[in-house]
């Protein structure tokens, strides 16, 4: 007994140490461009992109380097056999001594001057591969500039939600007040109070529940913007309508600016690119070249002289790879199918987005019809909920009535605060499907 005694006791402290080191939240008031800057900054996915960009504009640079010519420098030292001469039945005849001690030095050194615009072209490839990663590097970028969007609208519809709650809180509160008059009075029975109690536990345990979710999201945010995990995100940005124009302008900006609309276009200019290059094979190939060696002994002459042999060279080369006559032609074959799936695929693409535009621009047409019916949803809600807990009060409405209205309040407050932060949303969405989120 005793030992389960200091077990208890044992564990008492210990449960205050890990309650007492517990991190509280730490609130974080953020406009949403304060934290979409965040999430540029800090987002894991991004740096793997930028890295990826970066990879490619260093194989650029290698490819230049196709410009410079190709130098080398050899030496080496050998041992030197003595030479051992033989008759045609390989009976030995003689051992001839020679210089036992070899070494030869070089430097040969070649420059390509023409192969149909080779390294040019094999330059500009690069570069296109680089702008592609570029534009992934952008859609991603959009992508979450929308999410970290999406989540800010989602903790603030969060917060609008509690606010909801709370002010339907109060007012179950005061009318619980009433009605334990009543019930003081043996006006009501003890039901009636039963029931304004468990809707104040409901409300309770909702508002519970919306503030885990914040807590959820803003953890989860914590780690796209390189915040705290502890933190507790408090948007402050101010909900209002935007300008919109028409949707011919949405879709002429999308066509201008949307990053999977342009690396669509520029995979027919990689396809484009790698037919030239194609092509190339049915040159020669010209270079220049030169060459310097020293080689000793001097194994050219009889006896051997223990003697450098310099010589040098210098040219032009000219070559021909003959297996190019039939089997370009298949190549460049190839090269056209594939940029007609590219082109094919950039119509696609384009079908794609302006479809997206077009739901997106209607979507946020109907979120503000949506917001101004709930507004007057609301008010009729309220209005209703005023004129029965007057009648309740006044035992001119049953349990039933009061019920109804205080729900039909709560449903019509939340949907309103929803609709209004629903318009913001959309109009984001609006923006992410023609590339300029």
């Amino acid at each position: 007994m005793r030992n389960i005694k200091w077990f208890i006791l044992t564990m008492c402290i210990a449960g205050f140490g890990i309650s007492g080191n517990a991190q509280e939240p730490i609130e974080r008031e953020l406009k949403l461009s304060e934290a979409i800057q965040l999430g540029l900054e800090n987002h894991q996915l991004l740096k793997i992109a930028q890295s990826k960009v970066a990879l490619y504009e260093q194989q650029t640079s290698v490819v230049k380097q196709q410009r410079l010519p190709m130098a080398t420098l050899s030496a080496n030292a050998f041992y030197l056999g003595d030479a051992r001469i033989y008759n045609t039945d390989l009976s030995h005849v003689q051992t001839v001594d020679m210089p036992n001690f070899g070494n030869t030095y070089g430097v040969q050194a070649s420059q390509l001057l023409y192969k149909g615009g080779v390294i040019k072209k094999s330059i500009e490839m690069s570069e296109l591969q680089t702008q592609i990663a570029t534009l992934d590097l952008r859609q991603n970028e959009q992508d979450i500039k929308f999410l970290i969007t999406s989540n800010y609208l989602d903790i603030y519809k969060i917060l609008n939600q509690i606010q909801v709650l709370e002010q339907n809180k109060a007012l179950s509160e005061d009318r619980l007040e009433n009605i334990n008059d009543l019930y003081a009075q043996e006006m009501v029975t003890r039901n009636e109070v039963i029931r304004a109690e468990l809707l104040i536990k409901n409300l309770e345990q909702s508002i519970l529940t919306m503030k885990n979710n914040h807590a959820v999201i803003s953890n989860q945010m914590s780690y796209a913007l390189g915040l705290p995990k502890e933190v507790l995100i408090i948007p402050t940005e101010k909900v209002e309508e935007k300008l919109v124009s028409n949707l011919d302008y949405y879709i002429d900006l999308a066509h201008g600016q949307n990053p999977i609309l342009k690396s669509a276009k520029m995979n027919i200019a990689v396809a484009d690119k790698n037919i030239s290059l194609t092509k190339t094979d049915w040159f020669p190939a010209l270079a220049a070249f030169g060459g310097y060696n020293m080689q000793r002994p001097l194994t050219t002459s009889i006896p051997v002289l223990d003697l450098y042999n310099n010589t040098y060279q210098a040219g032009i080369s000219l070559t021909y790879n003959l297996d190019n006559l039939y089997k370009t032609k298949r190549k460049i074959q190839l090269g056209e199918i594939q940029k007609e799936v590219t082109q094919e695929a950039f119509t696609y693409v384009n079908q794609n987005i302006e479809i997206g535009v077009n739901a997106a621009f209607v979507k946020y047409k109907e979120s503000i019809l949506q917001a101004e019916l709930m507004e007057e949803s609301k008010m009729l809600a309220t209005e209703n909920y005023n004129i029965i807990e007057s009648k309740y009060l006044n035992q001119l409405a049953i349990t039933a009535e009061m019920t109804d209205a205080t729900n039909a309040k709560l449903e019509a407050d939340l949907q309103y605060a929803n609709a209004s932060l629903n318009v913001l949303f959309q109009y984001y969405n609006l923006l992410k499907s023609t590339g300029t989120l």
